[in-house]
C-alpha cells in the first residue's frame, strides 16, 4: 500500500493531468481572444511552406525588388526550399529542421550554395513575421555556412598597361578604359548611354545597367539602385571622343538599318553591346597580350587596389565604385588597407626612436 502511495505521489492522477491540459488549453485561448479583440488575425491553420514560398515570390519580391534578384530567388525556392522544406508548415517550422536542411544542402550542392538558400528563407520569414502568419523568425537562430572567401588577384599595375597598350585598336577598348579607370561594372558599362556623360566637365553618370533575363536584353537600375556621378579621369576623355567618331560612322555606313538608342557601346545598326560579348573582346585582348586572363569584374577590384594604395579614403573608393555598405569594400581591399597601415605605423615608429637634441 504504501509502495502504490508513493507511485501515486510521484505521478498525478489522470484527473489532475486531465485539468492540467484543459488549463493550458484554456490560456491559450484567452491569448487567441486578445488577439481577436485587439484586431489581430489570428490564422486557424498556417499554410505550408510550398503554399507560402511561391505567394512571397509574386506578391512581396516580384514588385519589389530587381528581376534579377527575384530570378534568384525563385530558383533557390524551386530547386531547395520547396523539395525539402515545403512539406512544413509556418508554425512547425523549427530550428532543427532549418539547421538540417542547410547541412544537407551543403553536402549535396556548396556551401555557397546554403549560404543564399538561408538568406533567401531567412527573408521569407521575415516577411510571414510582418504579416503576423508566426511569431518568430526561426532562420535567424541558425547561423549560415562559412563560405572561403574567393583569392583576388587583379592585374598589377604592368599588367595592366600592357592590357591598355594592347587594346588600343579594339572598338571597345574605351569600354575597357572604364572598366579599369573607373571600375564600372559590365552592365553598367554596357548600359551608359552618350546623356550619361558629360565630356565638357568630365562627369560620369551611372543611371542604369542592361542585363539578358531570358533571353531579352532589358535595363534595370545599378545594383542595389545606387545611382551616381563619378569624375571622368582624364585618360578616359581622348578614347571616349574617338569612339563617338568612329560610331558616327558607323552610322553613317549603317543608314536605316542604324536603331537610335544612345548607347554609348552598340553595334554596327545601333543595338547595345551583348554583355557576354564585352567579356569575350577582353579575354581576346588579355590572350594576344600574352596576359593571364582574369574576370572583366577583377579590373572592378584593380580599380579599388590602385585607389587605396594610392591612399585614397575607403569612403570615397565606395562611393566611385557604387558598393552598397562600406564595409563591401573593406573586406575586399583588407590586404591594400593593412600595408597602408603598416606603413602608416613605420613612420610612427621613425618618429618615436627619433631623439631630441641634447638628450642621450
Amino acid at each position: 500500500m504504501r509502495g502504490l502511495r508513493a507511485a501515486a505521489g510521484r505521478h498525478p492522477r489522470p484527473q489532475v493531468r486531465l485539468w492540467q491540459d484543459l488549463g493550458g488549453v484554456r490560456r491559450q485561448a484567452r491569448e487567441l481572444l486578445d488577439k481577436v479583440d485587439q484586431g489581430v488575425p489570428v490564422p486557424t491553420r498556417s499554410a505550408k511552406l510550398s503554399e507560402w514560398l511561391p505567394y512571397w515570390l509574386e506578391n512581396v519580391i516580384k514588385p519589389r525588388r530587381k528581376l534579377s534578384t527575384y530570378d534568384k530567388y525563385e530558383a533557390h525556392v524551386r530547386l531547395y526550399l520547396v523539395p525539402l522544406l515545403g512539406a512544413k508548415r509556418l508554425e512547425s517550422l523549427g530550428v532543427a529542421d532549418v539547421r538540417r536542411f542547410l547541412v544537407r544542402l551543403e553536402n549535396e550542392a556548396t556551401a555557397a550554395t546554403a549560404k543564399e538558400a538561408h538568406r533567401v528563407l531567412r527573408s521569407a520569414l521575415s516577411s510571414a513575421c510582418r504579416e503576423e502568419l508566426i511569431t518568430r523568425n526561426v532562420a535567424k537562430l541558425v547561423e549560415p555556412p562559412r563560405i572561403k572567401e574567393r583569392e583576388l588577384s587583379p592585374w598589377t599595375l604592368d599588367e595592366t598597361l600592357d592590357f591598355l597598350a594592347a587594346a588600343r585598336k579594339d572598338p571597345l577598348y574605351a569600354a575597357f578604359v572604364l572598366a579599369i579607370a573607373m571600375g564600372l561594372r559590365r552592365g553598367e558599362i554596357v548600359g551608359l548611354r552618350w546623356s550619361d556623360i558629360d565630356l565638357g566637365n568630365r562627369v560620369l553618370y551611372v543611371r542604369q545597367q542592361t542585363q539578358r533575363r531570358r533571353g531579352v536584353l532589358y535595363d534595370d537600375d545599378p545594383k542595389s539602385r545606387r545611382r551616381r556621378a563619378v569624375p571622368l579621369p582624364a585618360l578616359c576623355i581622348a578614347p571616349l571622343r574617338w569612339h563617338r567618331m568612329r560610331q558616327a560612322a558607323t552610322r553613317t555606313k549603317a543608314g536605316e538599318k542604324w536603331q537610335d538608342s544612345d548607347y554609348v557601346f552598340a553595334t554596327r545598326t545601333g543595338r547595345p553591346v551583348e554583355p557576354r560579348n564585352l567579356y569575350r573582346s577582353f579575354t581576346r585582348v588579355a590572350q594576344s597580350a600574352g596576359l593571364r586572363v582574369i574576370r572583366l569584374h577583377d579590373a572592378r577590384h584593380g580599380t579599388a587596389t590602385l585607389l587605396t594604395a594610392a591612399g585614397v579614403a575607403p569612403r570615397v573608393v565606395m562611393e566611385i565604385l557604387g558598393h552598397s555598405q562600406i564595409s563591401i569594400t573593406m573586406d575586399v581591399y583588407t590586404h591594400v588597407v593593412q600595408d597602408t597601415q603598416r606603413e602608416a605605423m613605420s613612420h610612427m615608429d621613425r618618429l618615436l626612436r627619433k631623439r631630441r637634441p641634447g638628450r642621450e
